[in-house]
C-alpha cells in the first residue's frame, strides 16, 4: 500500500510516542498532533481550546496563508486532535468540567485513541485504514450464499 510522506513519518512518531510510554492527551506536547509536530506545543496557537475545532485569528492566517506543519493544515492539526481525544474518551472540548477517561495515560485509552486518530488520518489521504487487518493480510470475507442467509 503507497502512502504519503506526511503519512509515513506521522505514523512512525505516533507509533513511537505510544511504545516509548510518551503520549499523553492531555498534553500539548505529547498529545497526538504534539507528537507529529515534534513535541512541541506551537501548534496550540491555532485554536483557543484544545480539542477545539475552531480555528482562532492566528489559524486562520496560517491557513489562508497555506501554511502546513509536517504536512498537515491548521484544520487538519485540530480535528486530528479531536479524533485522537474522541476515541480516548473526552468530551470536547477539553475541560475539567466535561467527561474525561478514569484512566488517560492507560495503553487501552491510547490505542483506542490512536485508531481514531489514525483513520482519520488514512481519511485525509484518501487511502483504506493501514491498521484494518483484512488489509494487512490480504483478505476479503466470504459471503454467505443468499439462500443460507434467508434460513
Amino acid at each position: 500500500m503507497q502512502t504519503s510522506k506526511r503519512l509515513d513519518q506521522a505514523l512512525q512518531k505516533l507509533y513511537t510516542a505510544f511504545h516509548n510510554n510518551t503520549l499523553n492527551p492531555e498534553c500539548c506536547k505529547q498529545c497526538a498532533v504534539g507528537n507529529i509536530c515534534d513535541n512541541t506545543d506551537s501548534w496550540k496557537h491555532l485554536s483557543d481550546g484544545h480539542g477545539s475545532l475552531q480555528l482562532n485569528y492566528v489559524g486562520r492566517v496560517h491557513e489562508t496563508l497555506g501554511r502546513r506543519f509536517n504536512g498537515y493544515t491548521p484544520l487538519e492539526l485540530l480535528q486530528i486532535e479531536a479524533e485522537f481525544l474522541k476515541g480516548c474518551g473526552y468530551t470536547l472540548p477539553l475541560h475539567h468540567k466535561n467527561a474525561r477517561p478514569k484512566h488517560p495515560t492507560s495503553k487501552t485509552t491510547l490505542f483506542k485513541g490512536l485508531s481514531a486518530a489514525i483513520v482519520f488520518l488514512c481519511t485525509l489521504d484518501g487511502i483504506h485504514n493501514v491498521m484494518d487487518p483484512t488489509q494487512l493480510l490480504d483478505f476479503t470475507p466470504e459471503r454467505k450464499p443468499q439462500a443460507e442467509a434467508a434460513s
